[in-house]
């Protein structure tokens, strides 16, 4: 018996009206679905809407045309019930609180009882014990996207939304980070769905990457990942893992010809 998909994106067009009256098309017909458990990456271009469909699924946009689905409801339901959990290239902390009020936020937002020990647990997952008590501004950039993973995963969300997390980041801090991600993502098995523009973090991180066309956003390929998991940071220095990087990023160039 066919098991439903955790989200399902169907025959969704998004289009957006420009304060001069005129519109564009951020999607055209774009379907795709991510089965319970599953890491899928969302890989293109800047402006191919990636970020669109994230926030499509987050329930902080809706479609033009075509359904969104997570679960088999709304996104919009979920989200009221605290169910998606979502961390952006912007962590977003509130400075004024530290790490471990930080995290334990979406509690007080969903009116709940702060779970001190779900907390704790989760700065301990994220590698900041002993930084409970800092602020934001006492926090390395990387630190500071641990805690934002952190508290988006607190309220033990259905699926976990990822919009360029690590965007911001220096080279080295983002390949640690990515290690960080894997190892967090391997104990949680939290269904999850991460935007990026990086090749490398896309295959590193992925069951399936999905790469979307240029502008309007169209799915142009679906690829598995064939690497065993958990992943050696070892396997970025092998001949398969170079030649799919290869083959991915020749897939994002525009066709000849294009503007």
């Amino acid at each position: 018996m066919d098991t439903q998909p955790a989200i399902a994106v169907r025959g969704v067009t998004k289009r957006f009206r420009l304060d001069d009256g005129s519109e564009f098309t951020a999607l055209d017909d774009i379907s795709l679905s991510l089965a319970e458990g599953e890491f899928v990456t969302l890989l293109g271009p800047s402006g191919c809407g990636k970020s669109t469909i994230l926030r499509l699924v987050a329930a902080l946009e809706a479609p033009s045309a075509g359904t969104v689905l997570v679960e088999g409801k709304a996104p919009a339901e979920l989200s009221r019930q605290h169910r998606l959990g979502v961390a952006f290239q912007d962590h977003a902390l509130l400075p004024w609180l530290d790490v471990a009020a930080n995290i334990a936020l979406p509690f007080r937002v969903a009116g709940q009882k702060v779970d001190e020990a779900r907390v704790a647990a989760l700065i301990r997952l994220v590698g900041l014990a002993g930084f409970e008590k800092a602020r934001p501004r006492q926090l390395s950039g990387g630190m500071r996207q641990r805690v934002a993973i952190a508290r988006a995963l607190v309220l033990k969300p259905d699926v976990l939304l990822l919009d360029e997390p690590f965007g911001a980041l220096d080279a080295v801090t983002r390949r640690q980070m990515n290690i960080e991600l894997q190892r967090i993502w391997t104990e949680q098995r939290t269904t999850t769905l991460l935007v990026t523009h990086d090749v490398g973090e896309a295959l590193f991180l992925s069951d399936r990457i999905v790469v979307l066309s240029g502008r309007p956003g169209r799915v142009v390929r679906v690829v598995d990942v064939p690497f065993a998991r958990p992943r050696d940071p070892a396997i970025m220095r092998s001949a398969l893992f170079h030649e799919m990087s290869d083959d991915l990023t020749e897939a994002l160039a525009p066709p000849a010809g294009a503007p």
